[in-house]
């Protein structure tokens, strides 16, 4: 393959993102909708993290592969990069549940003993929270899945180095990825006494890793040749995923399925990806990452606010009214992707950018940076 400055935007996966991030936002939400029980597939929504996580692999090695194994890529630079993408976000979430968790103490309201803890702020600043040294969920707490990243990013040459050496036998690859995922998630259960995918703020950096791994072997098929009738593929893909969630089955079911799912849309060309590579599904892609850091202080936020207006003491809203909340978080979402985190992520790799030049006269060729098709967690 011919490495390019600049990777092919792969439209539809951006798009995905959003659904995945949905997918969570919901399984979060549904408690507060005032219906009895929650159907199965909402129950399943947080194998969207999973969803991710495979992503992430995906994207990065289509990102960075080619580059680390012709030795031209910046360890440094890269996780500069990622600094740049998740970190501005994660403190502005953070010091922002802070903010509401104080403001509730202060007004003498009763807060949840987790979202002030103070013990685990450190952790979560140096986003280690997922590594078993947070002890306990504290703050925002879907910023577990950010720490887990975190480890990722830090181990990624680990996973380029083993997809570089089988880049010639990518089923192979993909084929001991999903052994090793089987094998992590019914070795996990039987030790732990619960699901891996149930992990978070103590397992969770274990929990990220067979899904990237996952990510990063499906890309080498692609990489070989995208798929044929990938929309079919794609299509079938997408029911197991939803029937197996529907159905309560395993949850390495749906994980395959997802990362097949992946591999499939982004086999389609960009000129035959619909509605997922339309402008307003690829510009909901760009916020998911919002739209998931926001979900926890803005269900703090609206949920709270909406119970008093309406005398629901038990948090439980009417439809109209739960729709019109996460409505709002799709709006709250796209105005702080906008007013911060594109321009803290900008900041960020111009500075690194402008001392990069002022330190290296030499005249070498710059580490080349993702800039589409980011993923988020």
């Amino acid at each position: 393959m011919t490495p390019v400055a600049t990777p092919i935007d792969i439209r539809p996966l951006t798009s995905l993102r959003f659904l995945a991030a949905l997918w969570v936002v919901v399984y979060l939400m549904w408690p507060n909708l005032a219906v009895g029980g929650m159907p199965a597939l909402a129950a399943k929504g947080y194998l969207g993290v999973e969803l991710f996580f495979v992503l992430s692999g995906f994207i990065l090695s289509h990102v960075y592969l080619q580059a680390f194994g012709e030795k031209r890529f910046g360890y440094k630079g890269f996780l500069w990069a990622r600094i740049a993408r998740v970190y501005p976000l994660h403190l502005f979430t953070l010091f922002g549940v802070m903010a509401l968790g104080l403001a509730a103490t202060a007004a003498g309201m009763a807060i949840d003993s987790g979202i002030l803890s103070w013990k685990t702020l450190l952790p979560n600043l140096l986003m280690v929270h997922a590594w078993g040294f947070a002890g306990e969920a504290g703050w925002n707490h879907p910023s577990w899945s950010i720490s887990a990243e975190w480890f990722a990013y830090l181990t990624f040459p680990l996973f380029a180095a083993a997809a570089w050496k089988l880049r010639n036998r990518p089923w192979l690859a993909t084929g001991a990825a999903a052994l090793l995922l089987v094998a992590l998630y019914v070795g996990f259960e039987r030790v732990a006494g619960y699901r891996l995918t149930e992990a978070t703020f103590k397992w969770g950096a274990l929990r990220i890793v067979p899904c990237f791994a996952y990510g990063c072997a499906l890309y080498l098929v692609y990489r070989r040749a995208p798929l044929p009738r990938a929309g079919l593929l794609a299509l079938a893909a997408a029911v197991v995923m939803a029937l197996s969630a529907a159905l309560m089955s395993w949850d390495g079911i749906t994980v395959l399925a997802g990362g097949l799912l992946i591999l499939a849309l982004a086999s389609i060309p960009a000129d035959r990806a619909g509605v997922l590579g339309s402008a307003p599904a690829v510009y909901l892609g760009e916020i998911s990452y919002a739209v998931y850091m926001l979900c926890a202080p803005w269900q703090i936020l609206a949920v709270n606010v909406a119970a008093r207006l309406t005398g629901a003491e038990d948090k439980q809203l009417p439809l109209v009214l739960w729709l019109a909340i996460i409505a709002g978080l799709i709006v709250a979402a796209a105005i702080v992707h906008q007013l911060i985190e594109r321009p803290a992520r900008t900041f960020l790799r111009g500075w690194a950018t402008k001392r990069r030049s002022s330190v290296d006269q030499s005249g070498k060729q710059s580490e080349t940076v993702l800039q589409h098709s980011d993923p988020i967690v």
